[in-house]
């Protein structure tokens, strides 16, 4: 929005150009030029405002979901946060990233090319020490790992994944796999140095440890996916039906839920006179006649008819009715 002229400034204006100290013709040529803007070709933005802003609410659910497994795994206070979403050179990348960290290279099947998850030390190792039944201490010796605290952290790193998939799920099926672990970006030629990527910067608390983690997701990988990261195809897009497989698996779970099932023998009411006085072999007289069947409640809801008796030696109740249904419904 242009600047407003108080009436100050509006009477200097008009006394300039009344006494010849500025040029009317000249204000209207400049103001007729060319406005020009430097472009730089080595950082050609390749992604819309939809598509990152649509990559920043996967990874705010990805951040989600990686809070709440770090949270349990853990056992200790995990805060992580998306904290910014920007495209760049990969050269420019590598630099801005620590010389010695922790760089897992993923294999996003079935999408071409790899990209990269990396973790600062601080951060992997404060979940290390966790892991150990530490404090979640931080240390700084990435360049002499042992063999066990190797395997440690690339089975953090592997569950790492398992979030990334459910993330990435509404838009494509992923089979991420870890393909190797890297420690110097100098080594590491994921793609062309003026290759432009996404890189989404991961805001990482653990106890009394911060840190950033980062994702790199080069234009290779994305490119088939790009068309389902514009708003107007996740507003058209419906959710399909359920096949009869999932229908099937959907019953076979269901059947499988644990219910409470309870057989009331019947109840009673007594005063709190009555109730501290209550002792040994005292008999509470309950309302509930023998000749009457028995209310056979399921979750908390009265379904069935039964009376008292024994099986294998062992209380039980026998159905005798339905309440509110037939007997296909038991």
């Amino acid at each position: 929005m242009a600047d407003v002229l108080s009436q100050g400034e509006i009477d200097e204006l008009l006394s300039a150009l009344s006494t010849g100290e500025m040029d009317a013709d000249e204000l209207l040529r400049t103001e007729s030029e060319q406005k020009v803007r430097v472009y730089d070709f080595k950082r050609a933005l390749r992604f819309s405002k939809d598509q990152i802003r649509n990559l920043s609410r996967i990874h705010e659910n990805y951040a989600r979901l990686l809070t709440t497994y770090f949270s349990a795994k853990l056992r200790s206070l995990v805060q992580i946060q998306v904290a910014s979403v920007e495209q760049l050179p990969y050269e420019e990348y590598i630099r801005s990233i620590p010389t010695m960290t922790f760089l897992n290279v993923i294999e996003p099947l079935p999408l071409n090319g790899r990209l990269l998850l990396e973790v600062n030390p601080n951060i992997a190792y404060a979940m290390f020490d966790r892991v150990l039944g530490g404090h979640g201490m931080s240390m700084n010796k990435i360049d002499n790992l042992t063999e066990i605290e190797n395997r440690i952290l690339s089975a953090l790193f592997d569950q790492m994944l398992h979030s990334f998939k459910e993330a990435w799920g509404s838009v494509v099926e992923l089979e991420p796999i870890m393909e190797t672990v890297e420690v110097n970006p100098q080594f590491l030629q994921l793609v062309s140095p003026n290759e432009t990527v996404v890189v989404i910067s991961l805001s990482t608390s653990i106890a009394d440890t911060s840190g950033v983690m980062t994702i790199c997701l080069p234009y290779v990988v994305l490119e088939e996916t790009l068309p389902k990261l514009t708003n107007h195809h996740w507003l058209q897009e419906t959710k399909a039906l359920p096949s009869d497989e999932d229908e099937e698996r959907l019953n076979s779970q269901v059947k499988k839920a644990s219910l409470d099932i309870a057989a009331e023998l019947g109840r009673s009411e007594i005063t709190i006179e009555e109730f501290l006085q209550l002792g040994e072999r005292d008999v509470i007289e309950l309302t509930q006649p023998i000749s009457r069947p028995l209310c056979v409640t399921v979750g908390g809801e009265t379904k069935f008819l039964a009376q008292p008796g024994q099986e294998k030696g062992r209380l039980a109740v026998q159905v005798t009715d339905v309440i509110g249904g037939s007997n296909d419904e038991r």
